[in-house]
This record gives C-alpha cells, structure tokens and sequence, in this order.
C-alpha cells in the first residue's frame, strides 16, 4: 500500500457507489466524517485533507483556511451556493459539481409537481378520506395538453423538463439569457427575451435557474401579479429566488391558483413559514435531485471529480470556476 496516500472526506450518507469507487485505489485513503458536524470538529477532519466531498456542509473561507493540503472540493450534487467559490478560485482549487446526475431526477419531479397541482391532488385526496366524494366537482382538475409552460432556465435540467412538456402537448416558453435563441427554438420551443411579458401568457412556471445575486428573489410581489389567477408555480431549483411570503399572500388572496415548492428560503422549513398552512400548495423536503438512482450517480461522480484531479486529468465540463484549469 502506497505510504503518501491522498486524504480525502467523504460524508458518511454518501451512497455506496461512492465508496465502492474510491475503494478501488490504493493510493486513496477514504476518511468518513458525519456532514452534520460542528465548523471547530470539521476543520480539525480538514487540516490534512487532500479533497472532500460536500452533501449540504457549508465551505466558506474559513473553511479553506483550515484546507492546507486541499487540491480538489467535490460537491454531491450541482448547487454550490454554500460553498466559498471565489475563495477556491484564489486559491486554484477546482470545485467539481456532479454533472446531470441528477438532472432527470429533478426533472420528473418539476413534472410529478405539475401533475399534482394540475390533477388537484392535494384537494381531491383528502376529500375521499373524509367521505366528501359528491364534493369532487367542485375543484376540478385541468389538463396539462394544450397549456403553456414558462421554463426560467435551459440548462442541464431545463431542457429535460422541456422535453417532457413537449411530449405532454404543452407549449414551452423559455427565459435563460445565457442560452442562444437558436439553440430554444431547436429544442422545439419558443425563447423569450422579456420574462415579464411571458409571466401573462403561462399556464405554469416552474424554476431551473441558479441562485445567484441575478436570480434572488426573481419572482416577487410584482412578478406573482403578473401571473394568471389560474397559473401554478414551481421550484425546484433554489430557495430565494421566489419571496416566499408573497407567494403566500398571492395564493391565500387567490391570485394564484397553487405551487409545488421543494426549496426554502431557510431549511428546515421553520413552522411558521405561510406556506405551510395553505391546501392549494404540495410541498417536499429538498429531494427533488434525491431518489435511489440519481443519489447513486452522484456519489460515483462526486469521487470521480476527486480522482480526476489526482490523476490530472480533471473533468473539465463537471469544474464551476474553469479558469483554475487555464
């Protein structure tokens, strides 16, 4: 066995994919560390880590500082909005996101989300458990062929949700100034430049855009009111980028007519968030990206990222701040 073995931290819950994976070199030592461990205890596991894998443990500046040996920061997943990218970046530490592993994962559940509010789940299941069945005609369902759909964001899992809206009938709408016009319209739909002209004409909006300072609070109090009273809003994505309280009042003053929310501005969703008290929103606990299959994928990425770094070959497209590569 290799006497200067490569540390490197990997959270405890990480799938066994990851572990059988980095369990295959030799010249690696696996070290596990609990992912809910205080900042003082995570710096100590730190002080001679070669790389680390992140599931929702913050990486901040601080947390470099305690990295003397860091050459690679690995997150399970693709959000970085807690990780200490500029400081990285500084430092010429590649921080390596888990690609589309789970980009489909996310993008059934946007679907599974659309369903629900569409098909008036959250209304109509209840009703048959407390014998309410001559009610059902009061709250009926809609289709979602032939609506349209506002997809704010073309990337990894934009364009996944899209395709499944194609195949739903829908019409899809896209907001991602990042993304060519040509490139939405060969996707088969249809770019838009202006997101508040496109809010009107949505049946549905559902979010796959980054948090970043751009996209904070995107959808706000005067964004909601240009929704249709009939149009159901989706996040997956980020917490942040709806205002959650307006979104509230817009649902409660029927403004809107519901949204699936998977994403909080602050989790755990503490119990006096509003939008816990509302029937006509169906909510989940930050798994979108997480079923038995993508959180597989993303443990063989995620150590994959980290190898690829020690073999000098890091896989560039899976590396957020590029111009460490350069």
């Amino acid at each position: 066995m290799p006497a200067n073995r490569k540390k490197v931290l990997l959270p405890e819950n990480l799938a066994r994919a990851g572990w059988d994976l980095i369990r295959t070199r030799e010249d690696v030592e696996p070290i596990a560390y609990p992912p809910s461990l205080p900042a003082p205890v995570f710096h100590r596991f730190l002080a001679e880590a070669d790389g680390v894998a992140l599931s929702f443990t913050p990486y901040s500046a601080a947390e470099l500082a305690a990295s003397p040996a860091m050459q690679v920061v690995a997150r399970i997943g693709v959000g970085y909005d807690a990780v200490d990218v500029p400081a990285l970046t500084a430092r010429r530490i590649p921080l390596m996101i888990a690609g589309t592993a789970n980009s489909v994962s996310v993008a059934e559940h946007a679907l599974f989300m659309m369903l629900l509010l569409a098909k008036r789940s959250m209304v109509l299941d209840p009703l048959v458990r407390a014998g309410g069945w001559r009610e059902r005609y009061a709250d009926m369902p809609v289709d979602l062929a032939g609506r349209t759909v506002l997809v704010i964001g073309f990337g990894r899992i934009g364009t996944r949700i899209a395709a499944r809206c194609l195949a739903m009938d829908m019409t899809v709408l896209v907001s991602d100034p990042y993304v060519a016009a040509d490139a939405i319209r060969a996707a088969g739909c249809e770019p838009v430049t202006d997101l508040d002209a496109a809010l009107p004409r949505a049946d549905f909006v559902t979010l796959h855009c980054p948090k970043t300072a751009e996209t904070l609070g995107l959808i706000d109090a005067r964004r909601l009111a240009l929704m249709k009273p009939s149009a159901f809003l989706v996040n997956t994505a980020r917490g942040g980028i709806i205002d959650e309280r307006a979104l509230a009042g817009a649902l409660a003053g029927k403004r809107l007519a519901g949204a699936g929310i998977d994403v909080f501005a602050t989790e755990p969703v503490p119990a006096d968030n509003p939008l816990l008290g509302l029937s006509s929103v169906v909510l989940s606990p930050h798994m979108a990206g997480v079923t038995v299959e993508a959180t597989a994928r993303s443990s063989r990425a995620a150590v994959g990222n980290i190898l690829s770094v020690f073999d000098g070959r890091p896989i560039r497209e899976n590396v957020v701040n590029k111009e460490v590569l350069d």
